[in-house]
C-alpha cells in the first residue's frame, strides 16, 4: 500500500548547479556561449572534413561522428539548463524528463564507442602501417559506426524502459542540472535493485570495456613507438594520435572523477560540477583540440577560408 509521502509525478524540479541567484544572469551567458561555441566549433570540423577530399580518411570519418556526437551531448541538457537559468524556471516535465535521461546516456555511450574505435585506427596506423587500407576498409568503418550506435541505443533503452516501471517517487526535486538515471533512481520509492545491478553490468560493458581497449591499444602504440630509432619517426607517429589521446584523457578523467573517487561531503555539488566538465568542456575543446594540433585541419581551414578550396 502506497505511503501518504510517495506520489506519482507529472514533472520535476531542477535544482541547478550551486550558483546563487544574482550570479545567475553572468553564468547564464557564459554557458550560451560555450554552448554555441561547442555547435559552432563542431560543425566546422564536419564542415571541414566534408569538403576536404584530403581529409576522407578513417580517422576523420570517425572523427566527423566524433563532432556531431559531441554537438548532440552538449545538446541534451546545455540548453534546458540556460533557459531555466534566464526564466528562474526548474520545472521539467515527466516526458522531457526520460527522454532527457535517454538522450544523455545514448550520447555518453555512443561516444565512448566513437574513441574506442578512434583509438583502434590509431593502433593499426602505428602499428601495422603497411596493412592500413586493407583493415580499415570503408566497410569496416561503417560497421564500427553501425556498432557504436546500436549497442549505444540498446543499452539506452534499456535502461529507461526499467525506469519508467518505477511508479512513485518521494519527492520531484532532483539536485542537478539535468535528469540523471542515478539520481531519479535515488527519488524513487519502488525497489530499484535491478535497475542499480544493469547500470552495473552495462556500465561496465560500455564505458569500463571501451576504456580498457583504448588502453591496450596505446600500450601496443607505445611498444611500436619505443621501437622507432629516430626521434623524428617518434615525433611523427606521437602527432598522430596526441590529440585523441588528449580527448580520451579529459572524458575518462572526468567519468572516473564523477563515479569513482570518493567525496565525503558536497557530493550533489561535485556531481553537478563533473557531470558540466564533460557535457559542456569537454566537447567545446575538441575542435580547438583537433584543429590547433592537427596540421591538416589547419591546412582545410585555411583553404576554405581563403576560398582556394577545390572538390575532387
Amino acid at each position: 500500500m502506497r505511503r501518504d509521502n510517495e506520489s506519482t509525478v507529472s514533472e520535476f524540479i531542477l535544482l541547478g548547479l550551486p550558483i546563487r541567484a544574482e550570479d545567475q544572469g553572468l553564468y547564464s551567458a557564459l554557458f550560451l556561449a560555450m554552448y554555441l561555441t561547442t555547435v559552432l566549433g563542431n560543425l566546422l570540423i564536419i564542415l571541414l572534413i566534408r569538403l576536404d577530399s584530403h581529409l576522407h580518411t578513417p580517422m576523420y570519418f570517425f572523427l566527423s561522428h566524433l563532432a556531431f556526437t559531441d554537438i548532440s551531448f552538449s545538446s541534451v541538457a546545455s540548453p534546458k539548463m540556460v533557459m531555466n537559468m534566464l526564466t528562474h524556471s526548474q520545472s521539467i516535465s515527466y516526458a522531457g524528463c526520460v527522454s532527457q535521461a535517454y538522450f544523455f546516456s545514448f550520447f555518453a555511450d555512443l561516444e565512448s564507442f566513437l574513441l574506442t574505435s578512434m583509438a583502434y585506427d590509431r593502433y593499426v596506423a602505428i602499428c601495422h602501417p603497411l596493412h592500413y587500407s586493407q583493415i580499415m576498409s570503408e566497410n569496416l568503418c561503417v560497421l564500427l559506426i553501425v556498432v557504436s550506435w546500436t549497442l549505444s541505443t540498446a543499452n539506452s533503452l534499456v535502461h529507461i524502459l526499467l525506469l519508467v516501471q518505477l511508479s512513485y517517487f518521494r519527492n520531484n526535486t532532483i539536485p542537478h542540472y539535468f535528469c540523471d538515471l542515478s539520481t531519479l533512481l535515488k527519488l524513487s520509492s519502488s525497489d530499484t535493485t535491478i535497475n542499480e545491478l544493469v547500470i552495473l553490468v552495462l556500465g561496465n560493458m560500455v564505458i569500463t570495456l571501451p576504456f580498457i581497449c583504448i588502453l591496450v591499444s596505446y600500450g601496443h602504440i607505445g611498444v611500436t613507438i619505443l621501437k622507432i630509432p629516430s626521434i623524428k619517426g617518434i615525433c611523427k607517429a606521437l602527432s598522430t594520435c596526441g590529440s585523441h589521446l588528449c580527448v580520451v584523457s579529459l572524458y575518462y578523467g572526468a567519468i572516473i572523477g564523477l563515479y569513482f573517487v570518493p567525496s565525503s561531503n558536497n557530493t550533489n555539488d561535485k556531481d553537478a560540477i563533473v557531470a558540466l566538465m564533460y557535457t559542456m568542456v569537454i566537447p567545446m575543446l575538441n575542435p580547438f583540440i583537433y584543429s590547433l594540433r592537427n596540421r591538416d585541419m589547419k591546412g582545410a581551414l585555411r583553404n576554405i577560408l581563403s576560398g582556394r578550396l577545390c572538390s575532387q
